[in-house]
């Protein structure tokens, strides 16, 4: 059943869309039909687009990218755009990097937002995921929780929604999630873009957080571990090999939706329902 929340702001005055990001906005584990990423942000925007015809539609995001090169290379060209919305997800490679200080990725962050309210764009604000449940991030969730925290108080002073996906407990589970944990499957994605509806007072077609279907075959404690070392050897060392050798995924990848341009009404009502 459809649900209504108060609308943060007017939804009526949301004619352009823009989503800025890496990886987690790109959509990878999503993939589409077309060979591209689908992912929440195009599932968010399909939705949007159904209830605000003609809306047009741009996603920057790009996997890998670090902080600030979100805001030296999307932001500005959000700028240029003048959206009437944007959605900034950004930050949360930084955090998984050692070193990194959360007070400092969070300053980073508000001269972005404070750049893009500037123009008169609606912004969403998105916490990271609760990392408790995946070996090895687990050890980094303080940071994350800090991060989140620094973000809220960001959100609060520009008045912008808050996409929280700290408090998304359906993504606790590992459905939610691709093979390499790192990235969301395509059900995750889905559960993120209803989030994003009802933080913005959208009539969503469901509950992000609505349990899952209980598991035909229970997971072993024994299988688990098999999991975790399997895990480790396809993702998680490929992953800090490229971080030890300076690379990054999103290296020669270039904007899925570069430009605002308009949603075929047809596909966006099939890709909000996808999943």
């Amino acid at each position: 059943m459809a649900e209504s929340l108060k609308p943060h702001g007017n939804l009526s005055e949301i004619n352009s869309y823009v989503a800025i990001g890496d990886s987690f906005t790109e959509g990878v584990g999503d993939p589409g039909p077309d060979g591209n990423y689908l992912g929440w942000a195009d599932r968010f925007a399909a939705r949007l687009a159904v209830e605000r015809p003609g809306l047009r539609y741009a996603n920057l995001a790009v996997r890998g990218k670090l902080l600030h090169q979100i805001v030296e290379e999307q932001v500005p060209l959000a700028i240029a755009a003048r959206p009437d919305l944007v959605t900034l997800c950004a930050g949360g490679n930084d955090v998984l990097r050692p070193g990194s200080d959360p007070d400092k990725l969070a300053a980073e962050y508000e001269e972005a937002v404070a750049a893009l309210t500037a123009t008169g764009a609606r912004v969403v604000v998105f916490t990271g995921f609760d990392t408790r449940w995946v070996p090895v991030l687990k050890l980094i969730r303080g940071k994350v929780a800090t991060y989140n925290e620094l973000l809220r108080a960001v959100a609060d002073r520009y008045d912008c929604a808050v996409a929280d996906m700290w408090g998304l407990t359906s993504l606790h589970d590992r459905r939610a999630w691709s093979e390499d944990r790192l990235h969301l499957s395509p059900e995750g994605h889905d559960r993120v873009a209803l989030k994003v509806g009802r933080a913005l007072g959208l009539a969503v077609d469901g509950d992000p957080d609505a349990p899952w279907p209980a598991e035909e075959v229970a997971v072993t404690a024994g299988a688990a571990r098999l999991e975790n070392v399997h895990w480790a050897r396809e993702h998680l060392v490929p992953w800090i090999g490229r971080r030890l050798r300076g690379q990054s995924s999103g290296d020669h990848v270039t904007a899925k939706r570069p430009e605002l341009a308009p949603l075929d009404l047809t596909v966006a009502e099939r890709a909000s329902r996808a999943s």
